[in-house]
């Protein structure tokens, strides 16, 4: 079993529109956006970071906006809900204050004995808030969310999958364990990690397979502090018959990446450098940033790239 594993990183979703998307976890959420780059891949469209006052790994939430994508349609073998916590007694604020936003999706209940608020974002991405008592990550002091509101960082994700057998001995390898059930969903927790603890497996057998698009989480990142603890658990993935990327430089932090048998998209990051290797800590996501490959392209990229007003 791996111990290098310290809770989620990050997670990475596609979008439709970049000011809408930036409009929503800034100004909705009170997010900050700490970095404002492009895909490695695709340097005509943005690659946008939203999180805590510096980036901290288990707050972050990046998106692709691609645009003119297809939505995604909802089903097994994807990342279904992205879950983030709040301080206790704070649904009543975000219930209003997501109501005058006009929000669709809101819903309340009570997952594993955890007060819940479920909502859609603007490309009918699942979202839910719950209530955490004790979650010591501070909120982010200056998105308009009061911090005895405002968002701590992830909680955690949840899985939709047809069987969730051999996903599940993949998280019990990684260092989770599994701690409660109630009716479809397990829920798994790593001990010692970031806050961002809890993966939720949802199994319905019968249900059709998602189909990426705008919405749709294209891959969720787990922590490991550094690069050494990085190549520990590539070897021992390998070593256990899983197809793992080399290491890739994705400048604020090292990425290696492998599908899981219910066909989610894993990637594995280091908690190093962090978001301030190329910007300071108060200037996070205010220049556009490009990765190496694609600086000679910069007068280009500018003139593709849809402005985006803050």
């Amino acid at each position: 079993m791996l111990t290098q594993i310290k809770g989620l990183h990050h997670v990475t979703s596609m979008a439709a529109d970049a000011q809408e998307n930036n409009d929503f976890f800034t100004k909705t959420l009170g997010l900050r956006r700490v970095k404002k780059t492009v895909n490695f891949d695709a340097p005509d469209v943005y690659h946008l970071y939203y999180g805590d006052e510096t980036g901290s790994a288990g707050t972050v939430m990046t998106y692709f906006p691609f645009p003119h994508i297809a939505k995604g349609n909802r089903g097994a073998g994807e990342v279904a809900e992205t879950v983030f916590s709040v301080p206790r007694g704070s649904l009543g604020y975000w219930k209003e204050r997501f109501a005058g936003k006009g929000l669709t999706g809101l819903a309340e209940d009570e997952a594993f004995g955890e007060k819940r608020l479920r909502f859609l974002g603007p490309d009918g991405d699942g979202f839910a808030l719950t209530e955490v008592d004790g979650d010591a990550r501070l909120p982010f002091s200056n998105g308009g969310v009061p911090m005895s509101e405002g968002v701590h960082g992830f909680h955690g994700v949840t899985m939709r999958l047809r069987d969730g057998g051999a996903t599940s001995e993949l998280l019990t390898f990684m260092g989770y364990e599994a701690v409660d059930r109630r009716g479809d969903l397990t829920r798994y927790a790593i001990k010692g990690g970031n806050g961002a603890d809890f993966v939720d497996l949802e199994v319905l057998p019968g249900s059709p397979a998602a189909r990426q698009g705008a919405g749709s989480v294209h891959h969720v990142a787990f922590a490991v502090e550094n690069r050494a603890a990085q190549a520990e658990v590539r070897k021992a993935l390998i070593d256990t018959g899983y197809g793992v990327t080399p290491v890739i430089d994705r400048d604020y932090f090292w990425a290696i990446y492998f599908r899981t048998p219910g066909g989610v998209l894993f990637e594995i990051a280091t908690n190093e450098p962090g978001f301030n290797r190329d910007e300071d800590t108060a200037h996070l996501g205010e220049a556009l940033k490009l990765p190496g490959q694609h600086a000679h392209l910069r007068d280009r990229i500018e003139e593709i790239l849809p402005p985006i007003v803050d």
